[in-house]
């Protein structure tokens, strides 16, 4: 009689034990979501650090509540549709894209998994949803509609150098967006009675050859249109400006930061940041054809003073008081 109580206490605490080992089998996985990156994981550091703050916000911490799994371009565009597949293969419950051609690359990639982009294109022209205010489908985001801002940057750079006597636009033409680039970065000049030079570039050997062209023209003023490439190697590009002496605008902040002469553009991070607000209420269940396509309503204007000085430059009071941030 006592063995048998002894088996049954002892059977009694063995199941007892097994009960949190079986609770923990029942929990459902962590929900996964796929951040797709055009440009390096180096360039997009701050804006991955926004995005996990509106992830944070809307009650997900990376690690926790919510696994990321990342992937990265590097700037070369023929590897978005590969590394698309990949995160779409991978099941996860949404994908972040930081620009047209990783948004274009997911959209074909997946009909099914949402999919939340960042683009300073307009997201109906190229089909990515059917209106902004009702995207329709697995796709929803953040738009910049950057080729709108390009005539307020062509107005910025003319009062910063109105003696310059050849304005030119950088474009890299592998981009999907670089046609309406093109046309709005014209039309621009054309309204303020300038002439613009296009200029074309997709790789490095490229734009060290743009920036020794610009400098022998001598008195050259340019515009770098917005482009993942482009701001993957910001750093480098700011330096071939000022090593060539050619004034430069430029559509983000991190281009001044970096020794660039003059930035002007939507806030890139904010979008970042509205991008992980997003992602974290489609984990809790929302669609995305339920969120309406975002537009930014911080822009930021950033000048370098000590570039400018460099570059012989004297920047308008005017410019100056406008500015959101001068770096001295």
């Amino acid at each position: 009689m006592l063995d048998l109580r002894r088996r049954q206490f002892i059977t009694l605490l063995g199941g007892a034990a097994a009960w949190p080992l079986a609770a923990r089998a029942q929990q459902p996985p962590i929900p996964v979501i796929g951040f797709l990156g055009s440009g390096s994981e180096d360039a997009y550091r701050k804006f991955v650090s926004a995005f996990r703050q509106g992830l944070n916000e809307s009650g997900h911490v990376e690690s926790q509540s919510v696994k990321i799994e990342y992937r990265w371009a590097d700037g070369q565009y023929d590897r978005m549709p590969g590394l698309a597949a990949e995160l779409a293969q991978l099941q996860v419950t949404a994908i972040i894209v930081g620009s047209l051609p990783a948004a274009l690359a997911a959209k074909a990639a997946t009909s099914k998994i949402p999919i939340v982009f960042v683009s300073g294109d307009d997201p109906v022209k190229f089909g990515l949803v059917t209106s902004l205010n009702r995207p329709g489908g697995n796709v929803t985001g953040i738009s910049f509609l950057s080729p709108d801002l390009e005539a307020k940057r062509i107005q910025l750079l003319r009062d910063l150098v109105p003696n310059a006597n050849h304005f030119a636009v950088l474009i890299n033409p592998t981009f999907p967006g670089a046609e309406v680039r093109t046309k709005s970065t014209r039309d621009a000049a054309a309204a303020l009675g300038l002439q613009l030079d296009v200029i074309n570039s997709s790789n490095e050997a490229e734009l060290e050859k743009v920036f020794k062209d610009l400098a022998e023209q001598r008195n050259s003023a340019l515009l770098v249109s917005s482009d993942p490439f482009f701001n993957s190697r910001r750093d480098w590009i700011a330096a071939l400006a000022m090593r060539h002496e050619v004034a430069a605008i430029y559509f983000s902040r991190d281009f001044a930061l970096a020794g660039g002469l003059i930035s002007y553009g939507a806030s890139i991070s904010d979008a970042f940041y509205q991008a992980g607000i997003y992602a974290g209420r489609i984990v809790k269940g929302e669609k995305p054809s339920d969120l309406p396509v975002l537009q930014p309503t911080k822009f930021e204007l950033v000048i370098n003073i000590k570039t400018a000085r460099a570059l012989g430059l004297a920047v308008p009071d005017r410019l100056l008081a406008l500015a959101d941030e001068v770096i001295e």
